[in-house]
């Protein structure tokens, strides 16, 4: 009795050293599904609270094809008074769809904010609520350079509105959830994280972009970016994709920017841009090495628009721009950015280097009409680049031909009117041998009549600007 009053208390020890080994794993998983479950939660309550703001556009272009007959080749007769000679035109309609956030009320009138590139050029557009209702909505505006449109329509119904949040908070890593109506499935949620803010996209400059892995997928554009707080802080916009399918790189326009754009669409059916009046670029080892700028950020004028704010403060080619409104400019992207930021008469600080030395200007920025005008010319009106030894054995340019030469001309300006070419050698500016880049640019802005004498493939030529 007493061996197995032995063993059974052995036994009873050893449990409970296995028990207490086990304790510590046991919390930490029960934690963990806790955790878990309490980000469920979140999904779910910022799920119910923001898929009522998000809403489908269907969208209606009517556009006139030519119909042809497929019999007619068969079955023509010749004399017979009922054929026609030329196929008639026919309306086809061919529909859209994307996504769009409920944003504002005055009165009656709620106004939908969405993509440009959904409702553009619709002759009829159509508003899906989430709970069923349908409306028949109105283009109040729309915006190509940040591709944002606001839709409006009427009703005495109650309407939910979406919390705006403040994308200026967002960062790395934050969990975000996207609602949309990918391919027609109307209210559908994906989850992911942001994964970088401040993206660029190729040929636009007026707004950044926030990249999240949340699956975006076409029917989306226009849907909510929403935070953990079920705050809207961005509007999903577009992916990169080369099957059209979500990757996991995704794309939303932050919230802040399209705040102002709200307002001025209800206010002046349009977006009203801010206007420096610079042709510029990043600035490339070349021009750090040429201009003297090694280690310096900025954004290189090559060209000032005539009557531009820019000229009138007396910025001139050659100019590196490395501070805005206070803000330092890493490249061209981030001026286009803070200019587009600012108001239309908004005065401004900016800081730049020219010829080596610091140089501070104020100016007064002007309304953006640029898109539309029909004339508008720039000063000097072509770019140069400094002839490499590869450039030279290349083209055969000889030492004492020139050392710069036009690498384009802006089409439509006096330069390009004169006859100035890319490929065009710079020898003298004012009767002065140009020596590099740096002096071309000191030569040029020493006076408003500038005397150019330019070698095109031997032949030595002679242009007068007037600025």
């Amino acid at each position: 009795m007493k061996y197995f009053e032995k063993n059974r208390i052995r036994l009873f020890k050893m449990i409970l050293l296995v028990i207490v080994a086990l304790a510590p794993a046991t919390v930490a998983l029960a934690q963990s599904r806790s955790t878990a479950k309490d980000l469920q939660n979140t999904f779910r309550e910022i799920s119910s609270n923001v898929r009522p703001v998000v809403v489908q556009v269907n969208t209606v272009n009517v556009i006139k094809r030519r119909a042809t007959n497929p019999f007619e080749f068969f079955f023509r007769f010749p004399g017979r008074p009922d054929q026609s000679e030329t196929p008639g035109w026919r309306p086809f309609r061919q529909e859209g769809l994307g996504s769009g956030v409920l944003v504002e009320r005055r009165d009656n009138r709620v106004y939908v904010l969405t993509n440009n590139h959904v409702v553009e050029n619709a002759d009829e557009i159509e508003i899906n609520l989430h709970d069923g209702r349908t409306f028949n909505g109105e283009l109040v505006g729309g915006d190509p350079l940040r591709d944002l449109a606001l839709v409006s329509f009427e009703t005495r119904d109650e309407i939910p509105l979406a919390v705006l949040g403040d994308s200026e908070d967002v960062r790395v890593g934050d969990w975000v959830l996207a609602i949309g109506n990918p391919w027609g499935l109307e209210s559908t949620v994906t989850a992911g994280i942001i994964s970088a803010k401040g993206r660029s996209s190729t040929g636009q400059n007026f707004t950044d972009y926030l990249q999240t892995d949340a699956s975006i997928n076409r029917g989306n554009s226009g849907g909510a970016l929403a935070n953990l707080d079920g705050e809207v802080i961005g509007i999903n916009t577009f992916i990169a994709s080369q099957s059209g399918g979500s990757i996991g790189l995704n794309f939303a326009i932050p919230i802040n920017n399209a705040r102002k754009a709200i307002d001025d669409f209800i206010e002046k059916g349009s977006v009203e841009y801010a206007w420096l009046g610079v042709n510029m670029s990043d600035l490339s080892e070349v021009l750090e090495d040429e201009m003297d700028l090694e280690g310096k950020k900025g954004a290189f004028v090559y060209n000032v628009y005539e009557k531009s704010p820019a000229m009138k403060a007396d910025i001139r080619p050659g100019d590196l721009i490395v501070k805005f409104a206070r803000r330092s400019i890493e490249g061209s992207s981030d001026l286009s950015k803070a200019v587009a930021s600012l108001a239309p008469g908004e005065g401004v600080p900016l800081s730049l280097i020219r010829q080596g030395s610091t140089v501070n200007l104020n100016l007064k920025l002007a309304l953006r009409t640029i898109e539309r005008e029909t004339k508008i010319d720039v000063w000097p009106g072509f770019s140069v680049i400094p002839i490499t030894s590869q450039l030279r054995e290349q083209l055969r340019i000889s030492r004492n031909i020139g050392n710069v030469l036009i690498g384009s001309v802006v089409e439509g300006s006096s330069a390009a009117s004169l006859g100035l070419r890319s490929g065009d050698v710079i020898k003298a500016v004012n009767r002065k041998n140009v020596r590099d880049l740096k002096h071309f640019y000191l030569l040029l802005n020493s006076e408003d009549r500038v005397e150019l004498k330019i070698n095109r493939m031997g032949d030595e030529l002679e242009f007068i600007l007037n600025k």
